[in-house]
């Protein structure tokens, strides 16, 4: 609100930004030490996470066992590139099949369309330059767009109005976080999460124009166009709402409709493609099923049915109880969740961020069956934890990063290092 000045508040409240210079907390200006730059902070905090995580996955490769993808006690970059990695690489090297596989003449398998050509094409590109092989360049790539996301994080956080000692934090917990391990692997999720996070940090700033490219390379990095345009409708009509005490240009009125609907279609063309190269109208989603098809059979797509499916597995099959059991505990969680969406700590990251936070969970929502990947898969939540980082006391903080380190030693051992029949994929 504009009028008479009021005293400022003991901390900064972060603020739905009206222009691009309204920012809630002073830029950071660069003054001082080198070694007190905000980068150079960001950058040291994510070097001694991957050295932390390294360790870990290190320990891990040792003890493994000869497996489907490595011998015994593979090296890092061997380790570092089963599961997803080896398709990622079979679709830099071979593209994807003119005709889907079919395991018994009537149901896809499992194939390359799921995996999209974003983040291949990049390490495919990485290859030509540097001379690497898949396994060096594919870490490379995912390590340093990790870098990357971090930077960006921190930036986005000051500028929806944190302070610099929680946006920092906010950045340990990313660099350090259970999942954390997927920043230093042939996976896509690297180079996904700085491309959103750039995006997110553009829509904050109402950069429009630039989040059309920005877009599309996420839309063909990770499935994420029809969740962004969600996000991105949320907020043309939130803008809309308060065009009286908050301008709404018509040409950027224009723009961010526009952008809503590009989004869309960005984010229904790569079925779209897999659908034209293979002659089936369904291939992408035929393809994703596949993955589910060893929890409960060959199935169709309804939208919203699958978190039930997987509450009504998991008790019956998983823990023995009546599957009725598992759906009102998913329906008590996903209360709880939109409660948390309204609490005062994720307030304060803004209402673009909360946009993202609730379209992103209600497309996991509406398509996801729950299993190992849904931790994978909760990453582009990341914003969550500026609100997890508010907290100033050492103790709290020493301890997340304690136990975050401990989780994600825990995620390796569930769903990255293989032991025999291996049902937990990451």
């Amino acid at each position: 609100m504009r009028g008479s000045p009021a005293p400022a508040p003991a901390e900064p409240t972060p603020a739905e930004p009206t222009a691009l210079n309204d920012t809630a907390v002073p830029a950071d200006t660069g003054r001082g030490p080198w070694w007190t730059l905000w980068w150079v902070r960001v950058l040291a905090v994510y070097v001694a996470a991957r050295a932390v995580t390294t360790v870990i996955m290190l320990a891990f490769a040792a003890g493994e066992g000869k497996n489907a993808w490595t011998s015994a006690s593979p090296d890092y970059f061997t380790f570092a590139n089963i599961w997803d990695g080896r398709w990622y690489e079979i679709v830099a090297g071979f593209g994807y099949p003119a005709t889907l596989p079919m395991n018994d003449g009537v149901h896809v398998s499992e194939n390359a369309w799921a995996f999209m050509p974003g983040y291949p094409g990049v390490v495919d590109a990485v290859m030509f330059v540097t001379r690497l092989s898949w396994p060096y360049a594919a870490v490379l790539v995912s390590v340093l767009a990790g870098a990357g996301a971090a930077l960006v994080f921190h930036r986005l956080l000051r500028r929806v109005g944190l302070d610099a000692s929680t946006s920092l934090f906010a950045v340990v917990l990313f660099c350090v976080a259970p999942v954390s391990p997927l920043f230093q692997v042939a996976y896509a999720e690297s180079l996904y999460l700085l491309l959103l996070v750039t995006a997110l940090l553009l829509l904050v700033e109402r950069r429009y124009g630039w989040l059309f490219p920005v877009v599309l390379a996420m839309a063909f990095t990770r499935p994420s166009g029809l969740a962004f345009a969600l996000a991105l409708g949320l907020h043309v009509v939130y803008r809309w709402v308060r065009r009286r005490s908050d301008p709404f240009p018509v040409r950027e009125r224009v723009l961010s409709v526009a952008l809503t609907v590009f989004s869309g279609l960005a984010g229904l063309a790569w079925p779209a493609i897999a659908a034209v190269a293979t002659g089936s109208w369904t291939a992408y989603t035929d393809t994703e099923l596949a993955w589910r098809a060893p929890y409960i059979g060959y199935t169709h797509l309804v939208p919203f049915a699958p978190w039930f499916q997987g509450a009504d597995w998991w008790s019956s099959v998983m823990l023995g109880v009546p599957g009725w059991i598992g759906v009102i505990a998913l329906v008590v969680i996903v209360a709880l969740y939109a409660v948390l969406l309204f609490s005062p700590a994720v307030r304060r990251l803004g209402v673009d961020l909360r946009f993202w936070i609730a379209a992103y969970s209600l497309y996991l929502f509406a398509v996801f069956f729950p299993q190992s990947s849904t931790f994978r898969l909760l990453m582009p939540l990341f914003p969550l934890l500026g609100a997890l980082a508010l907290p100033r006391s050492r103790v709290y903080r020493v301890a997340m990063v304690v136990l975050f380190v401990a989780l994600q030693a825990g995620w390796v051992a569930i769903c990255w290092s293989i032991d025999g029949y291996d049902w937990s994929p990451p």
